[in-house]
C-alpha cells in the first residue's frame, strides 16, 4: 500500500478524498441532521476540505497521495460525529490562515496580515481557548517580516475592526455581561485522564521519532525545506497548548493537530530506508486510529 500511495497525485485526488471521509463519516458517526447541527457539520467540512489544498500550499508532501490518504483517515479517526461549534470554526480560520501565511505570493501575504488579524479575533469570539493562534502569527510575522511594525499595527487593527463590531452588535442587543469564558486563564482544565487516548500511543511516539529524525539531519535539508517545517511546529505548538490547557475529554480538540501530524508523520514514513518498516508503520497508524475510533465510539474504555 505505501508504494500505492507514494505515486504523485494531482488537483483531481482531493475531491475523491473529501468525498470518501464525507461518506465514511455520516456511515460511521450517525449525524444529527437538524438545523444547528447541519450548520456545525457544513463548516466542519470546509474546514477539513480547505486543509486538502493546504497540503499544496505549504508543499512539504512530495506530491504523493500518502499525505491526503493519512489526513483523510486522521480526521476520520478523531472525528467524534458530534463537535462544538468553537472547534468547528477553529478547524475553518485555521486553513485560511495556513493558506494566507503559506502563499508563494509574497505581496498578498504582506497585505493579508489585516484579514489574518480578523479571522483570529472571529476565531477568538467563537472559542477563546485557541488564543495561542495569535501568539502563532505573531511570532511568524516577527520572523518573516521586514516591515514588522507595520505589520503588527496591519495585524492589531484587523482584530481591532471584529471587537469593534462585536461589541457594537452586543450593545445594542443589550448583551451587557462580560463572559468569563473569553479569559484566557479562567476555566483552565488539564487532561487527566488518559485511558481513552492509549490506542494512539503509537502515533505519539512516531510523531517524536519523527521530529527528532528532523533535527537529526537538520542540516542536509534546504533552507526552505527547514522553514517551512520549523514554521509547522510552531504551530503544531499553539494548537498543543489549547490542548494541553483545555481539552480535558473534549477529544474533538485533538482535531485541530490532524494536518501538521499528517504532514509531520508522512514525512517520516518516506524517509524510512526500509520499505517493510515503511509499511508497517503505515498500517501501524490505520490500525491505531481504528482502534480509537471504536474505543470513543462504543465507549470500550
Amino acid at each position: 500500500m505505501f508504494r500505492l500511495l507514494s505515486k504523485e497525485s494531482n488537483i483531481f485526488s482531493i475531491p475523491v478524498y473529501i468525498g470518501f471521509l464525507l461518506f465514511g463519516v455520516i456511515i460511521f458517526n450517525i449525524l444529527n441532521f437538524n438545523t444547528y447541527e447541519a450548520i456545525i457539520a457544513v463548516i466542519t467540512f470546509l474546514g477539513i476540505s480547505l486543509g486538502y489544498f493546504c497540503f499544496n500550499a505549504i508543499a512539504l508532501n512530495y506530491q504523493t497521495h500518502l499525505p491526503l490518504f493519512l489526513y483523510t483517515f486522521f480526521i476520520f479517526g478523531l472525528y467524534p460525529g458530534k463537535i462544538d461549534m468553537g472547534i468547528a470554526v477553529a478547524l475553518l480560520t485555521n486553513s485560511f490562515i495556513l493558506l494566507l501565511l503559506t502563499s508563494t505570493d509574497e505581496d498578498l501575504r504582506k497585505k493579508s496580515y489585516v484579514l489574518v488579524g480578523s479571522i483570529l479575533a472571529l476565531n477568538f469570539i467563537f472559542l477563546p481557548t485557541t488564543w495561542p493562534m495569535i501568539f502563532f502569527v505573531l511570532i511568524h510575522l516577527i520572523v518573516t517580516s521586514e516591515r514588522i511594525g507595520l505589520n503588527i499595527f496591519r495585524f492589531i487593527l484587523g482584530m481591532s475592526l471584529i471587537a469593534l463590531s462585536y461589541f457594537s452588535v452586543t450593545f445594542f442587543l443589550h448583551f451587557n455581561d462580560w463572559n468569563t469564558d473569553y479569559l484566557p486563564f479562567g476555566k483552565v482544565k488539564f487532561v487527566k485522564n488518559y485511558t481513552e487516548l492509549f490506542p494512539l500511543v503509537p502515533i505519539f511516539l512516531m510523531l517524536i521519532y519523527a521530529i527528532y529524525d528532523h533535527f537529526r539531519h537538520y542540516n542536509k535539508k534546504s533552507p526552505v525545506s527547514r522553514y517551512k517545517y520549523t514554521f509547522l511546529l510552531v504551530f503544531s505548538f499553539a494548537q498543543i497548548v489549547s490542548i494541553v490547557m483545555y481539552m480535558n475529554v473534549n477529544y474533538e480538540y485533538l482535531l485541530l493537530l490532524a494536518f501538521p501530524i499528517t504532514i509531520i508523520i508522512s514525512r517520516m514514513l518516506k524517509f524510512i530506508p526500509k520499505y517493510w518498516m515503511q509499511e508497517l508503520c503505515l498500517w501501524i497508524i490505520i490500525t491505531s486510529l481504528i482502534a480509537y475510533k471504536a474505543g470513543t465510539h462504543f465507549d470500550l474504555f
